[in-house]
């Protein structure tokens, strides 16, 4: 008895200093710190939309871009602004409208007359955070301006690379409900945004907190409330913590399965590309970090799942006549598969 009494202890010994090695794998704290620091300057002028602000911090973490979808007066381009008022980083807002050119937003080459040389004049999308709004308001010419920069994050100029300075991150936004002056993004483009943000309105006490603010007059100067809490070095060693963040082998086959199955299922036309798998790895590494994990869990992946693949997949015309959506397929599809343990 005693020596089965020695035995369990020594069991219990090495249990825990087994959690205590595996709690302190990877060292959270800094990310955690400065996701809380955002999240409180966000919520200075930002009443709800949490989940809004979790994607777009997991979108940076990630370094993925990100389309914010929802009608007019939802907070989505102030959202963005703010986020990136949060850290010192470069800004740039490009207003996307039907008779902008490519020029005016990669750039263009000038003659100069001391010289007798081309100078190439960086345009607007030569910053860290991009906001683009009204994305779907320029002819397919334009947003085409976008395909290389966004995946490649450099720009070819008369054959001249034009790499982007770290970090590149577009934030867009686009209306759902006007169509009128409005031109539908391409799938290959919108296979390039990592989250598709459905953009909610807010519930009955969130508005009247929004209504008293504005009466008491607290937000006249929204921008002058928010402070700089992250810098340009701490994103940057964020990110490289998510990518040490672990994914067991059964979790990588989870995406995977998920994934397939959008191209598999009779009920979509389009299923989701091998970019939309690595998408749901970066953006569950990044949601289990955020929440002071080291560790993806099955939960982790499905968070992410509907924002990652719901504006890759399209419905058949038969099921779309019917009322279905992408989401509602994507939420029957993981609600299929058995979530491994």
């Amino acid at each position: 008895m005693d020596e089965e009494n020695k035995l369990t202890n020594e069991m219990s010994e090495n249990g825990n200093n087994a959690e205590i090695e595996f709690k302190s794998r990877i060292d959270l704290s800094a990310l955690k710190s400065g996701v809380e620091r955002v999240r409180e300057e966000m919520a200075k002028v930002i009443v709800g939309q949490e989940e809004m602000i979790d994607l777009l911090l997991i979108s940076l973490l990630s370094n993925g871009h990100s389309l914010i979808e929802g009608v007019p007066g939802i907070a989505k381009t102030i959202t963005a602004k703010l986020m990136a008022k949060t850290m010192s980083v470069g800004f740039s807002r490009i207003q996307f409208t039907p008779d902008l050119m490519p020029s005016d937003i990669l750039g263009t080459s000038v003659f100069n007359l001391k010289t007798s040389e081309f100078d190439f004049k960086k345009g607007p999308i030569f910053s860290n955070i991009i906001l683009i709004d009204e994305i779907n308001r320029s002819p397919a010419k334009t947003q085409a301006a976008l395909f290389e920069v966004m995946e490649e994050r450099q720009v070819t100029i008369d054959g001249h690379h034009f790499e982007m300075d770290f970090p590149f991150i577009v934030f867009a936004t686009q209306n759902p409900v006007e169509q009128e002056g409005t031109y539908r993004l391409p799938e290959a483009q919108l296979d390039r945004f990592l989250f598709k943000i459905e953009a909610q309105y807010p519930n009955l006490d969130e508005e009247l907190k929004i209504i008293e603010r504005q009466h008491q007059n607290k937000i006249t100067k929204q921008l002058d409330l928010i402070k700089t809490v992250v810098t340009k070095e701490e994103l940057a060693h964020f990110q490289s913590l998510v990518q040490s963040v672990v994914v067991e082998e059964h979790l990588i086959k989870y995406i995977a399965q998920i994934v397939t199955q959008t191209r598999d299922n009779p009920m979509l036309y389009l299923g989701a590309s091998p970019r939309a798998s690595l998408g749901i790895l970066s953006a569950s590494k990044a949601y289990a970090a955020i929440n002071g994990r080291d560790f993806v869990t099955p939960e982790d992946i499905k968070y992410v799942a509907i924002p990652v693949l719901q504006h890759r997949v399209i419905v058949t015309p038969e099921r779309e006549m019917e009322g279905l959506t992408g989401r509602q397929v994507i939420l029957q599809i993981l609600e299929s598969i058995e979530i491994p343990r």
